[in-house]
C-alpha cells in the first residue's frame, strides 16, 4: 500500500484491511511519516509529530494479530488541534506562552478516540488559541501562497495533503468549516453541547464546539460517533442519546426539503464561488430534494450578539495571562484580547439575552423544512497576507468575510457541515449544510448523497 492506495480508503475500509491483514498500524504509520516529511517543509500542517506512533502502531497490530478488537478505529491514528490536552504531548495553542506544557491527562474528545482503538499520530496548527482565521504558518495544498483557514488550519490542510486520515477540531465562528472549505475537505461542527469541550483550551466557553475533519462524509459521520456523547466532565455536555450516524447514511434524499436563504447568505459573495454552489443545489433538487426559499431572520441582531459574545469570553480567560505575560502573544492576538478589555458587562449580558430569544425563532424555520443550505465561505482561500477581498465594488477585511456566512450556527448552536462543492481559480470551494439541534443524522445524510453523485472528494492537490 502506498499513499496514493490509502487515501482512496474511508476509514471503515481502513479497519476492514487491518483486521483482514491487507496492511497493518505499522505500514500506515510509515505511509503518514513519509507523507509528512514530503509535504511538511511547505504545508506546515503539524506542531508535533509524535516520536512514539511507530511504537503505538506495533502494539495495535500485535493485539489485532492476536485477535483483539478495541473498536473501529483500532490501529488508525488520528491527528488532533493543539488546543485539545494530550497526556504526555505537549499542548501549545501555537503560543509561546503555552510552549511547556505537558498535559498529564487526556481531553475527553482524545480520550474516546483512544478507547475506540486509536493513537495520537500529531498535533496540528492552529491560529494563537485558535483566535483567528488565518493560521499564519500553514499554507494551504491546493495553492502554497494562499492560506488555509482558520483556526483549524493545521487540521484540514492536513487532510488535504494526505498527512493525516482522520483529524479533529474546534469551531467558535467557522474554525472547522472555513478551513474545510478553502482545503476542499469536509467538517463538520456538531450541536452545541453534543461533544464535551472538556479537556479543550477554551476560546469561548459559550460559543466553541469540538468536531471532526476527514476526506469523506462517512469518515466524519463515524468519528462523530465516537466522540459525542455526555460527559461527566462537562457539565454542559448534552444526554441526549447519540444515534448511529453511519447508518443514516443512506444515500437516499428524495423529499427531503433543502432551505435556501435569499438574503444575507448570497449577498457579497464571490460570482464563481456564487455559481458553484448554486449548481451544488441544483443538483440536490436532482437527486430529490425538495427546494425552499426563505429570509433568515434577524442576521443584523446576530452578527451583534456574536461580536459581543466571543470576545467576552475570551477577555475573561486570557486576562489574567495579560495581565503578566502581555509580550508573549503574537501582536494580533495581543491586540484582540485587548481589545476584549473594553466590552461592558452590560453589552455582554444584553448579547446572551437577544441569543437567547432569537434561538427558538431560528429553530421554528425548520417546521418549513429539513436543512439549510448556503456557500460556507464568500470567496475561495485567499493569498496569504492579504488584509482585504474583493467582492465586486464592495471591499471587506479579510478576517470579516470568512466569519459572515459561519457565525450565526455558531451562536444558535446548530449543526453545520461544509463538503466539496467544486473549484473556482482552481481552488475549492464549500456548500455548508445546516440542520435542526441535535439532527447531524439529516445534515451528514444530506452531505453523503451529495459526495456520491459528484467526483470532488476523489480529487488531490499536487503538492510541488
Amino acid at each position: 500500500m502506498n499513499i496514493s492506495d490509502l487515501r482512496k480508503l474511508t476509514l471503515r475500509e481502513i479497519a476492514r484491511a487491518l483486521r483482514e491483514g491487507e496492511t497493518s498500524p505499522t505500514e500506515i504509520v510509515q505511509i503518514l511519516l513519509d507523507q509528512i516529511r514530503f509535504t511538511e517543509d511547505k504545508v506546515k500542517a503539524y506542531v508535533t509529530v509524535c516520536e512514539n506512533a511507530p511504537r503505538l502502531a506495533e502494539a495495535a497490530e500485535v493485539q489485532i494479530k492476536e485477535g483483539h478488537d478495541l473498536g473501529p478505529l483500532h490501529g488508525i491514528p488520528v491527528s488532533i488541534k493543539d488546543v485539545f490536552e494530550t497526556a504526555g504531548i505537549p499542548t501549545t495553542c501555537c503560543s509561546k506562552l503555552m510552549q511547556d506544557y505537558v498535559p498529564t491527562k487526556d481531553s475527553t474528545v482524545v480520550k474516546r478516540l483512544k478507547m475506540a482503538g486509536s493513537f495520537v499520530l500529531g498535533k496540528l496548527t492552529t491560529h494563537e488559541f485558535a483566535l483567528g482565521t488565518v493560521t499564519p504558518a500553514t499554507r494551504n495544498p491546493w495553492n502554497l501562497k494562499c492560506i488555509p483557514g482558520g483556526s483549524s488550519g493545521g487540521s484540514g490542510a492536513s487532510i488535504a495533503a494526505s498527512s493525516a486520515i482522520a483529524t479533529v477540531g474546534s469551531d467558535t465562528l467557522g474554525s472547522i468549516r472555513i478551513p474545510s472549505s478553502f482545503c476542499g475537505v469536509v467538517g463538520l461542527k456538531p450541536t452545541y453541547s453534543r461533544v464535551s469541550r472538556n479537556g479543550l483550551i477554551p476560546e469561548s466557553w459559550s460559543l466553541d464546539h469540538a468536531g471532526p475533519i476527514g476526506r469523506r462524509v462517512e469518515d466524519v459521520a463515524l468519528l462523530l460517533s465516537l466522540i459525542a456523547g455526555h460527559d461527566e466532565l462537562d457539565p454542559t455536555s448534552s444526554r441526549i442519546p447519540v444515534p448511529d450516524y453511519v447508518a443514516a447514511l443512506s444515500g437516499e434524499i428524495r423529499g427531503i426539503k433543502i432551505g435556501v436563504p435569499k438574503n444575507h447568505f448570497f449577498d457579497h459573495c464571490e460570482r464563481e464561488t456564487e455559481g458553484v454552489v448554486r449548481s451544488a443545489i441544483d443538483l440536490l433538487m436532482e437527486l430529490g430534494g425538495v427546494l425552499v426559499e426563505f429570509e433568515f431572520p434577524y442576521i443584523p441582531e446576530i452578527i451583534a450578539a456574536y461580536t459581543a459574545i466571543e470576545p467576552g469570553d475570551y477577555g475573561a480567560f486570557h486576562q489574567p495571562m495579560l495581565a503578566q505575560r502581555a509580550n508573549d502573544y503574537t501582536s494580533d492576538v495581543r491586540t484582540l484580547i485587548e481589545q476584549a478589555m473594553f466590552i461592558p458587562a452590560t453589552y455582554y449580558v444584553q448579547a446572551q439575552r437577544v441569543r437567547a430569544r432569537i434561538f427558538p425563532e431560528v429553530v421554528k424555520l425548520f417546521k418549513r423544512f429539513d436543512v439549510i443550505v448556503t456557500p460556507t465561505q464568500p470567496m475561495v482561500a485567499p493569498q496569504a497576507g492579504a488584509k482585504a477581498v474583493q467582492f465586486g465594488d464592495f471591499t471587506e477585511d479579510t478576517a470579516a468575510a470568512t466569519l459572515r456566512y459561519v457565525g450565526a450556527f455558531n451562536l444558535t448552536g446548530l449543526p453545520a457541515l461544509s463538503v466539496p462543492c467544486g473549484f473556482s481559480r482552481n481552488l475549492p470551494v464549500g456548500m455548508q449544510i445546516v440542520g435542526k439541534p441535535f439532527d447531524e443524522a439529516t445534515v451528514l445524510r444530506v452531505g453523503d448523497a451529495y459526495e456520491r453523485a459528484t467526483p470532488w472528494h476523489a480529487m488531490f492537490p499536487q503538492i510541488i
